[in-house]
């Protein structure tokens, strides 16, 4: 095993410039990880980020780096040289990782919302009128930056994206382009059953000739926040991604604990366990989602 992260594990093959990723039942929030594991999980993440990467390159929106799903908790894919070090990818390297999370929003909600009540985000930024609502649709997708390889995800403007990257402009704006397309292409789809796609973030890697390329998990109820149609137009904003979890860590006091402890600069509270009850709640969602995602049995 070369990498264990907080929802997979990424091994080396007998290639070279493959890896297999190995997706477990182990579920995060705030960048800790619940000591309770969540059935078959792990097969909802990679069976749905691998039906979008099947119709990102069937419509020829940017390179992937899915090779094959070769289980159903697990998928070979393209190996990324990864350089951690700030501004230090060179210019002309290919098969690269790009050290940022893009992050697209469609709706005011989650950390966008709770920004935008502290006056860090303005109404005129989001498209939104001052007066709006939570859930509220902005006039257009909203992009946003942040570090990858920093101890938590932190904002930052494009042009520390591109000191920190040492991307092209060009690229960047390929990169953009290409979130663009995707998410319009997870809004057609999830709209057939009956799904709002509200936000979603996305990484990427530079192949060959520089092009841009999708790479790691996307679209599914971990990196991504997803809304029931029918509630939303009754004035209900239902959630149908692991924002729920997050809600029983807000509930319980659990994240303000670990907020104040992080504001003074202390070790993190663990995390407790869910119950059982939201457990199996966790469970039915993945599997009920993956549906209504691809259309597909789970």
């Amino acid at each position: 095993m070369l990498y264990q992260g907080k929802v997979k594990q990424v091994w080396s093959t007998d290639d070279p410039d493959i890896l297999e990723f190995r997706f477990t039942n182990q579920i995060s929030v705030f960048d800790q990880i619940i000591p309770s594991l969540i059935p078959r999980k792990g097969e909802s993440l990679n069976r749905t980020t691998a039906h979008w990467f099947k119709l990102i390159e069937d419509e020829g929106i940017c390179g992937t780096h899915l090779v094959e799903v070769n289980a159903a908790d697990r998928c070979l894919v393209r190996k990324v040289e990864v350089i951690k070090e700030p501004g230090a990818i060179p210019r002309d390297m290919e098969w690269v990782f790009v050290p940022l999370e893009i992050i697209c929003r469609h709706y005011l909600s989650g950390s966008a919302w709770r920004r935008f009540q502290r006056g860090e985000l303005t109404a005129e930024q989001l498209g939104v009128s001052e007066d709006c609502e939570y859930g509220a649709k902005l006039s257009k997708p909203f992009l946003e930056v942040t570090t990858k390889f920093e101890a938590y995800d932190r904002n930052i403007t494009n042009e520390e994206a591109l000191e920190i990257s040492n991307i092209t402009p060009e690229e960047l704006e390929a990169i953009f382009d290409a979130v663009l397309k995707v998410d319009a292409l997870i809004e057609r789809e999830a709209a057939k059953n009956g799904l709002i796609h509200v936000d979603g973030k996305k990484e990427f890697a530079l192949g060959p000739g520089r092009k841009v390329v999708l790479v790691d998990t996307f679209g599914t109820l971990d990196e991504d926040r997803w809304w029931d149609a029918e509630a939303y137009e009754n004035g209900e904003c239902i959630e149908l991604s692991k924002e729920f979890v997050r809600n029983h860590y807000i509930e319980t006091g659990h994240q303000a604990e670990l907020k104040t402890a992080r504001d003074s600069g202390a070790e993190d509270p663990p995390i407790p366990a869910l119950p059982q009850e939201v457990i199996d709640q966790t469970a039915s969602l993945y599997a009920s989602m993956y549906e209504r995602l691809t259309s597909q049995e789970f």
